[in-house]
């Protein structure tokens, strides 16, 4: 399992900040399932972090893992 949390506008999309997933090898799956799960996250922008660690391309997910799906961010 996977533990997923969603911010913001990400949170709205899906209608929760919290799913619990089975096992997705990496984000590129995850990816695949959740525009699968939720067609209106095609619509938006927004970031992966996998155990807090800033995803970047096609990441690994351990088992067990945080996922968190980050709205944009912006200020200074």
């Amino acid at each position: 399992m996977i533990k997923v949390k969603a911010f913001g506008m990400v949170a709205e999309k899906i209608r929760t900040n919290e799913l619990e997933l089975q096992y997705m090898p990496d984000t590129d799956v995850l990816l695949g399932f959740l525009h699968q799960q939720f067609p209106d996250l095609k619509h938006i922008k927004f970031s992966l972090a996998v155990n807090r660690k800033q995803a970047v391309g096609k990441t690994m997910i351990p088992l067990g893992a945080e996922v968190a799906l980050l709205p944009p961010f912006s200020g200074g």
